[in-house]
């Protein structure tokens, strides 16, 4: 589902992310093949001084569909980014990626909190953060950070991951599902 991320497979990213359902959303605007692998070993480098942490999506094929990535490390928190192909939307890529990058970030990388700035008129990603059980809305907890992010002319929604949250959530869900396979 999750593996670091690679030079190799930036082209194959590239053509997936240029979609114009996908493309007003990612931050690494580029616009060409070989922009997007400069941009990629940036981020590379990035992660390599623990700046930012990012994973290519995979299918079942182990097929490049998306990044998934945690931005702006600071103090245990940072914000998360991630972009699936229009291809690969719907599938519930999306939903599984989160959880396998969420317990990386927070069981490996001892992360305590993880946000996400959404777009408001990115009616799609708000849907998929809101189905997941641990996503809260952050605009009243974290007013300074919320003033923060909105004070360009494109307007954001915020949402928070606790780690207590997510831990919750997750581990009643893990006991439910042993439970019926009993």
């Amino acid at each position: 589902m999750l593996k670091q991320r690679e030079l190799h497979e930036t082209a194959e990213l590239y053509e997936l992310l240029r979609h114009p359902s996908v493309f007003p959303y990612v931050r690494q605007k580029a616009t060409s093949a070989e922009e997007y692998l400069f941009m990629t070993k940036q981020l590379m480098e990035e992660e390599q001084n623990g700046l930012t942490i990012s994973r290519t999506i995979i299918d079942e094929w182990g097929t490049p569909i998306g990044t998934i990535s945690i931005f702006d490390i600071q103090d245990g928190a940072g914000f998360l980014g991630t972009w699936i192909g229009q291809p690969f939307q719907g599938f519930g890529y999306n939903q599984k990626a989160k959880l396998a990058f969420l317990n990386e970030l927070f069981y490996d990388y001892n992360f305590n909190t993880v946000f996400l700035r959404i777009r408001k008129e990115n009616g799609r990603s708000q849907a998929a953060a809101l189905k997941l059980p641990y996503v809260v809305d952050a605009e009243h907890s974290n007013p300074s950070l919320f003033n923060e992010i909105n004070q360009g002319e494109t307007k954001f929604l915020l949402f928070k991951i606790p780690k207590d949250l997510f831990y919750l959530t997750t581990a009643y869900t893990q006991s439910e599902d042993e439970e019926q396979a009993m």
